[in-house]
């Protein structure tokens, strides 16, 4: 420590020329300390003396004030930190130094030699300073056409392109009419297609206000999504209703995903920036951790905030369901929305019930009004009403009372969801008389993290219907499900829709990207069915982070019907086994620029079928195992 002083000693005497005086003599020590250090006694030369150290000097030494302070020094505060010294207090500034009231000016002026601005921004270049990224404000004098004011508005522009190659294999039905070769006469034929998509995604926002420390004042955005998809199948009557057409399909649209206006009410506390906002169109909305009830993008009102430091927040929520584009998923804006509403009101609490755990309380209310529609696909097939028992349409309204909660348990991270589903439908396909809706979910994932591995256990509960001719439909359903869990997309029966044939025309046991067997026409366009099997799931995981760029993760997970009494009736069954299957699966994950800008992932599923699956679904080769393969690229700017 004596060595941190000498810099600051030699720094307070003047300076001179070595020419302008010599050095000065060493002053001889006295004779008490000349003597003193000889009858000590050496006991090596590594040891180190033992002084008590002297008092520090508080007083003002003349030239050596600290600048533009010449009164007498604050009162002592006395610290742990021994040696410490205090921060100057405001008067100790020199009054000609401004603060500069953002990060962006001061970039600004930090100029070369010549004046000119050392760091420069580029179009092309998202990792440094960019205007089209929202790291600078906009200058209003080099865009007179915005109708802005004040130097507090950003433009943020991003642009992604995701990039999907999938071969696979499912039960596919053989067409009744004509079948691509005369020769077959089965039920299923071959089960091979494939699946190429690219997708371009551009969104815009235009807000006000600091993008880093509090939410902006006003922001204005649109995203836009276009979408072309190549698929080939071996079977006629699967991407056509007309089988007269072929078995290969190429198709493309334009979606609109985002386009909204998010208001941000002046802040209820302005120490810790608690907020109301209010955001009108169409906007995305998750109603829980993982993607269970709500996951999309519809067309809305949505007002919401946070309250005690951010401890609480909260989300009261109307939506107008959109139409989607049957092939691609994306938002149909020139057709006329559903009549399908979605209300939602949610409250977070941290720290409930115990430290380190997020609660989620919800209630969502979805009415529906579609009895009367008759709704085609963009492929000829009907999707509503779903072509089940007795082909009417219905009417539904369902309350979603939810509890959901994240976080951890000392070193056990824990995920878990559980909804009751209660309403009426007024037409059972099964009776054709109302029915009451009485449903349960619950889904759960506990992890431990040991160093650069996560290991996870994931189980899952759908109730099903056990009587589907009584007054009561208890198959759970979602209103639009896309869940991160148990492998998420990775996973065979996450990823893969498996057409219900030999029981209902044109609909699946389950939909693409959800986990629930419902028995839909289609997530996208068609309606919630409580008339379904349900579903168990236990699960196993685990994530391996072998560097910051490769991520490898492995799951595997088990399948059963929670009560095949509903697709019995359907196919005229006296019974069906309730085992579908091991669920087998695997990715890669790789970001060489150790960020999200450039991804590519890489992963293999395979279902081994059980006895249930196998008494539902076949192939020509008569093959117990079906796979999935998914390559993906995805390219953020």
């Amino acid at each position: 420590m004596a060595l941190s002083l000498i810099p600051l000693v030699v720094l307070a005497q003047p300076f001179a020329a070595p020419e302008a005086a010599p050095a000065p003599a060493p002053t001889p020590p006295p004779a008490e300390q000349v003597e003193e250090q000889v009858e000590e006694p050496a006991e090596g030369l590594n040891q180190t003396a033992k002084t008590d150290p002297e008092p520090l000097d508080r007083d003002i030494i003349e030239g050596r004030e600290r600048p533009g302070f010449n009164s007498e020094l604050p009162v002592e505060i006395t610290q742990e930190n021994e040696g410490a010294v205090r921060a100057p207090p405001p008067q100790a500034f020199s009054p000609d130094q401004v603060p500069i009231p953002d990060r962006w000016r001061l970039i600004d002026a930090v100029t070369d030699i010549e004046g000119n601005p050392v760091i420069r921004e580029s179009l092309l270049d998202p990792y440094n300073q960019n205007t089209y990224k929202g790291d600078r404000p906009i200058n209003p004098d080099k865009v007179p056409w915005l109708p802005i004011k004040g130097d507090d508005w950003f433009f943020v522009l991003n642009a992604i392109s995701d990039t999907v190659y999938e071969p696979r294999t499912f039960p596919i039905p053989v067409g009744i009419q004509t079948t691509q070769d005369p020769d077959r006469l089965d039920v299923f034929g071959n089960d091979f297609s494939t699946v190429l998509s690219q997708t371009f995604i551009v969104g815009a926002a235009l807000l006000k206000g600091s993008t880093a420390y509090k939410p902006p004042s006003i922001e204005y955005r649109l995203t836009l999504a276009y979408n072309v998809n190549y698929v080939d199948v071996p079977e006629r009557r699967v991407l056509f209703v007309e089988p007269s057409k072929g078995t290969d399909r190429l198709d493309h649209f334009l979606g609109v995903q985002e386009a909204f206006v998010d208001y941000h009410f002046t802040p209820l506390d302005t120490d810790r920036f608690d907020f109301i906002s209010i955001r009108a169109g169409i906007q995305p909305f998750q109603a829980d951790f993982r993607g269970f009830l709500f996951n999309d993008q519809q067309l809305g009102v949505r007002l919401f905030g946070n309250r005690d430091n951010n401890r609480m927040q909260f989300n009261l929520a109307a939506f107008w369901r959109l139409e989607k584009d049957t092939n691609s998923g994306l938002n149909s804006v020139v057709q006329s929305p559903r009549d399908d509403l979605v209300f939602i009101a949610n409250v977070y609490r941290q720290d409930f019930l115990i430290p380190a755990l997020t609660s989620q309380f919800t209630l969502a209310y979805n009415r529906n009004r579609e009895g009367n529609d008759i709704e085609i696909d963009d492929n000829g097939f009907p999707v509503r009403p779903a072509l089940l028992g007795d082909l009417r349409g219905r009417d539904y309204d369902v309350f979603y009372l939810g509890y959901n909660v994240d976080g951890r348990i000392g070193r056990i991270n824990i995920t878990g969801s559980a909804y009751w589903a209660l309403g009426e439908d007024r037409n059972n396909f099964f009776t054709g008389e109302p029915a009451d809706i009485n449903a349960q979910f619950a889904a759960a994932e506990v992890s431990y993290d040991r160093d650069w591995m996560r290991f996870r256990l994931s189980g899952l509960y759908q109730s099903g219907d056990s009587d589907p001719y009584d007054n009561e439909e208890n198959g759970f359903d979602a209103i639009f499900e896309n869940p991160v869990f148990a492998g998420a997309d990775t996973s065979y029966w996450i990823r893969q829709t498996i057409p219900f044939a030999g029981g209902g025309r044109a609909v699946s046991v389950n939909g693409r990207n959800g986990i629930l067997n419902n028995l839909r026409s289609s997530k996208e366009q068609g309606q919630s069915n409580f008339n379904n099997p349900g579903l168990w799931l236990v699960g196993v995981g685990a994530d391996f982070d072998l560097t910051p760029e490769v991520r490898v993760s492995a799951n595997a997970n088990h399948l059963w019907f929670e009560d095949t009494s509903s697709i019995e009736n359907l196919r005229v069954e006296g019974s069906i086994p309730d085992d579908i299957g091991y669920d087998l699966s695997a990715s890669a994950i790789w970001r060489p620029k150790a960020n999200q800008n450039i991804v590519f992932r890489l992963s293999a599923a395979t279902l081994i079928s059980g006895d249930g699956f196998k008494d539902l679904f076949d192939n020509l080769g008569n093959q117990d195992e079906f796979y999935s393969i998914l390559a993906n690229v995805t390219l953020t700017y």
